[in-house]
This record gives structure tokens, sequence and C-alpha cells, in this order.
């Protein structure tokens, strides 16, 4: 019976011609493999830019930008790179950071990982420190700093999501020369996020924050308190900082409101940053900071960030 069947269809086949309504109108739509490639890039404007606590534009707004080409070797597994910058006022007069950096984004199950290096350009920089060769006068109020601060960083970080509202990191940095003053650093961090399950006319919402502690070493010469006073270099006090926000997102754009803070004092705050605009003489007394001028660029500072961020998804 089935051999009867199959001859007479294929009699059929071959005795009729085709017919031109039975030829297909449009060639056969073959699926296109997606893309391993693709790119993120976005900007931001912010009254404040605070990095681990401290304040890189003195208090005053700043704006900032970014670009990032990725590469996806598979769905778990990313290779990345990019270049951003923002616009600071450091005590050497430098008003540009320009960072480049690369890393690996390995994903396991509900733990996303990701490893990098980070290299912080600050062009433009001025030295000043009347007892070195080739630099400026020592600023007005007696603090020194170099005209070259960049330096660069190596990091680990994961996120652990238990449940899809909950993401839970560790962050861990780490330099042998922290604004190439010769001081090593090393960064670690947690933070939590929540973000909300509902929206409202599309705006989405999230809460956050992040407790951290910076450990720091002794800084070469350059930074000498001089003889008997330290003239090989000076131990930077090791500080924590935190911060605690909410954030409202809708489509490409994230409003974030922030609070930050640290537990370093004035006088040691001076001594690391350098402080353009503290007082050559106070009450802040610490080992590191005899004059006694304190810096108010380590404290308690509220922070209004609206960035948009894409990728190529967006603009399809």
């Amino acid at each position: 019976m089935k051999k009867f069947v199959l001859s007479v269809v294929a009699a059929t086949a071959f005795a009729a011609p085709a017919l031109a309504a039975d030829l297909p109108t449009k060639a056969p739509v073959v699926p296109v493999a997606a893309s391993p490639w693709d790119l993120a890039f976005g900007s931001a404007i912010m009254n404040d830019y605070v990095f681990r606590g401290i304040t890189q534009s003195n208090h005053k707004p700043s704006v900032a930008a970014y670009f990032e080409p990725r590469y996806n070797i598979n769905p778990n597994l990313q290779l990345y790179a990019g270049i951003s910058g923002e616009s600071i006022s450091f005590a050497n007069r430098a008003a540009a950071e320009i960072d480049l950096y690369g890393g690996i984004r390995p994903t396991i199950d509900k733990f996303a990982f990701d490893f990098g290096f980070w290299y912080y350009g600050y062009p433009g920089g001025t030295c000043y420190n009347s007892v070195i060769a080739g630099c400026q006068p020592t600023l007005a109020n007696g603090n020194v700093i170099k005209g070259n601060l960049s330096f660069w960083e190596v990091y680990g970080k994961v996120t652990w999501t238990p449940i899809d509202p909950l993401a839970l990191g560790l962050n861990e940095y780490y330099t042998p020369s922290f604004l190439h003053s010769g001081a090593w650093g090393n960064y670690f961090s947690g933070t939590v996020k929540y973000t909300g399950t509902t929206t409202i006319k599309d705006i989405g919402w999230y809460v956050s924050g992040e407790l951290g502690r910076q450990w720091l070493g002794t800084t070469d010469s350059f930074y000498s308190l001089g003889a008997g006073l330290g003239a090989g270099g000076i131990k930077y006090a090791n500080y924590n900082t935190w911060n605690v926000g909410i954030g409202f997102t809708w489509k490409v754009l994230t409003l974030d409101l922030r609070y930050s803070d640290t537990d370093l004092s004035r006088g040691n705050c001076n001594a690391f940053t350098s402080d353009f605009t503290a007082p050559a003489t106070g009450p802040d007394v610490t080992p590191i900071n005899p004059a006694g001028g304190g810096s108010k660029w380590c404290g308690a500072a509220f922070i209004a960030k609206l960035s948009a961020d894409l990728t190529l998804a967006n603009l399809k």
C-alpha cells in the first residue's frame, strides 16, 4: 500500500507542470546569526564627582562619557575594552581624567565575575614643590603635588543574584602606586542593590549602597615632611567610605541620588589630596599634616547624577 501511494504521488509530480502560482514569490528566509560584537556607550552630568568617598571635582559639577566595545565569546563569557572621561579639579590643575580599561566577564549560574585592568590618566598637570627642580613653587597653603598623577589598578569583582531583584557584590582593586605617589593602594568593598519589580509609567527604581575600605602605603620622598619628620615619605592614613542612594530609570536614562561619606579626618584628607582650597594652618594637626590645615574634600557629600546608557540594541 505504501509503495502504491508513493508511486502515484511521484507520477503526478512529474506529469503536471508547475504553475507560476505554485512557485515561491520570495527567497527563503535564512536566519541571520547574531553578531558576537556589542557596543555600550553613554554620558552623565553630576553635581559632584566623588571617587571612593573623595571629591575629584572640588565639590563642583562634573560631566562624564564612556565608550565600550564588547565581544561575546558565548552567552556566559564576554571580553571588553573601553575609554571614559570625567571633568575634574585637581590641586595640580589637571582638568580631566581619561581612563583606559579592559577585561573579561564570565558568568556562572547566579554569579557574574569581572576581572580587568584600569588606567587612570590625568593629563595637563603641573608640579608644585619648591624643593624639586623643574617644579613650580609650593602651593600657597604649603601643599605640594606631582604634575603626573596617572596610575593603574588591577581588579576583580563578583556579583551574586540570589533572587532577581537583589544583587550582592564584592570588589577588590590593587595598585602599586596610588595617584603615582609611590604608596601602594588596596580597595575592598561590598555592595547591595535592590531593583524594584514594578514600574509606574515605565519609570523603574532601585536602592543601593556600598561599604568599602581603602588601605594605603608610604609615599616616595616627593611628599616628605622634611628632615626628621619623615624624609623618606609619609604613610597615608587608611580610611573607610560608604554611600547609599536611590535611583530612578526611564528608558536609557537614570537619575541617581546618593549620600557619600568617609571617616578620614580633615587633616589626613589634606595630606592625602593636597587640597589647594585648604587653609595653610588650623586645628587639624596629624602626624602627616603638622601645619593643621584641614580639607573638606573627604567629608559628607550629596550626589545627584543624571546619566544615559545605551547599547547597539537600543539603536535598533
